[in-house]
């Protein structure tokens, strides 16, 4: 055995915990009495073994009664809240980049998704860094990888509060970011104090990896939001043509073929979130007089006036003796994709129109500022009664196809900071299509009594600035001829 004793028990550190060595090698160390003897069982000790004689266990820093940790109940504690954090902000990096590194329509928002699943495995990792670092400290990396962990959920819950600040809507998420944020605060404050730095290896290394990855994460961030979305612009090809008249001499009537055609000639897919053609007939009286260019002011009492004046047309009037969809509410025109249809408008041989004009439009959603749900693409009727849907009676509504679902942005980091947004598309073959995106589900407005009451309820200011973030525009193409030209073919 020799001078020195089998067993030395070193000095209590800065969290209590006591170092056990034999012969100079460190063989365990303990938080208390009970500890140690579990430690010297496993070595061989026998369990009653005198631990105050001196001549086997040599005391430094205190006698067997100095244990400063004995119950380590505020140790616990700390290890609870830490993980209890590093749990919920792992979650919240996982909903925030699942969606988006998976179904993401860009390269940089893929990127980011990807970023944001990166620092969910980070702090996956420093879960058991935490009972480590808390703990015996057997891995030297354990508190880097708690501040770490730590850095993430200040960076992302920060992010997202400066999002939530733009709108400041009501939301429950807004108190799960607040009280992440302010448990990252909290718990940077603790690993301050405890100079967790003095423990990671190469600290400036380590410094300028947590820089570069930030400032990464913000360029990704920054380019799919705004630069990406501006940089690919929206164009489309449109055609609308009447082609050659076909009858017989039995028939009073003429087949007049429409053709329609679409084609995305742009850099960004496209919903259609409700589209449209139109055929109108326009008559008018021959003015003598040339005071047609005088007429187009219409009656002051009522109003209206007129587009387009003749001097010698007078009493213009037009009528619509065609209309339909095009391709469909909620379907999609991808980069380079041409739609085409073909109808027929019947006309008698003796019409009184002197022109047909035919009118093609269609709003679109940017696919990548937004996602419609499925649901959009089923139809509902207005004047159809059932159980939990939209009803507006004829007479004060109209007869209008509906189509309603939810709209969601592109980068899940903004839809947890908002309410949900929903578009709505109306459509009839008697009037023009409508189309909005806002915060108003008017689901939960199951029955009113003019089409005017939905309209009330909405807020112009929120419906601008939702068409202008989604990206929500208008296309349409007119075409107009002669009917005695057709006639003459």
């Amino acid at each position: 055995m020799g001078i020195r004793p089998w067993v030395v028990v070193e000095p209590p550190d800065r969290r209590g915990l006591r170092r056990i060595t034999i012969h100079g090698k460190t063989v365990g160390s303990a938080w208390s009495l009970r500890e140690l003897r579990k430690v010297l069982h496993g070595l061989g000790y026998p369990d009653d073994m005198d631990l105050d004689d001196r001549a086997r266990v040599h005391w430094r820093g205190g006698d067997s009664g100095v244990w400063p940790d004995d119950r380590g109940w505020r140790r616990r504690a700390v290890v609870a809240v830490m993980l209890s954090g590093l749990l919920g902000s792992l979650a919240l990096h996982a909903v925030i980049g699942w969606s988006d590194a998976l179904g993401a329509l860009t390269f940089a928002q893929r990127l980011v998704g990807v970023l944001f699943l990166l620092a969910g495995a980070v702090q996956g990792i420093a879960v058991p860094a935490v009972v480590d670092y808390w703990g015996r400290r057997q891995v030297k990396l354990s508190g880097a990888l708690v501040l770490l962990g730590v850095l993430m959920a200040l960076a992302t819950t920060s992010l997202l509060l400066f999002i939530w600040l733009q709108e400041r809507e009501l939301i429950p998420s807004v108190l799960a970011f607040l009280a992440l944020w302010l448990w990252s605060l909290w718990a940077l404050h603790t690993l301050i104090r405890d100079r967790v730095w003095r423990g990671i290896p190469h600290p400036r290394k380590f410094a300028a990896g947590v820089t570069f990855t930030a400032l990464l994460t913000a360029t990704s961030l920054g380019y799919s939001i705004l630069y990406q979305p501006i940089a690919a612009p929206l164009h489309f090809v449109l055609k609308v043509e009447f082609g050659k008249p076909q009858t017989d001499a039995d028939s009073p009537y003429v087949h007049v073929p429409l053709k329609l055609y679409a084609k995305n000639a742009g850099g960004i897919p496209v919903y259609l979130v409700v589209d449209d053609y139109t055929v109108y007939g326009h008559s008018a009286k021959f003015s003598d007089s040339g005071q047609g260019m005088k007429e187009w002011k219409g009656d002051e009492d009522g109003g209206w006036y007129a587009t387009e004046a003749e001097k010698f047309v007078s009493n213009a009037e037009g009528e619509i003796i065609g209309s339909g969809q095009f391709q469909g509410p909620g379907s999609t025109l991808d980069v380079g994709e041409e739609f085409k249809k073909e109808k027929v408008i019947t006309l008698p041989k003796d019409t009184k129109y002197e022109t047909l004009d035919a009118h093609l439009s269609f709003a679109v959603l940017r696919e990548d500022r937004g996602k419609i749900d499925e649901e959009f693409s089923y139809p509902k009727l207005s004047w159809m009664k059932s159980e939990g849907r939209y009803y507006c009676p004829p007479d004060g509504c109209g007869e209008h196809v509906i189509h309603h679902g939810k709209v969601r942005y592109n980068s899940n980091l903004i839809n947890m900071t908002r309410k949900p947004r929903y578009v709505a598309a109306f459509w009839s073959p008697e009037q023009e299509p409508d189309v909005f995106i806002s915060s108003f589900d008017f689901k939960t407005q199951k029955k009113t009594e003019s089409i005017y009451d939905i309209y009330e309820a909405l807020d112009p200011r929120e419906v601008s600035i939702e068409a202008e973030r989604y990206g929500l525009v208008w296309t349409f193409v007119n075409s107009n001829v002669s009917v005695k030209g057709l006639l003459n073919q």
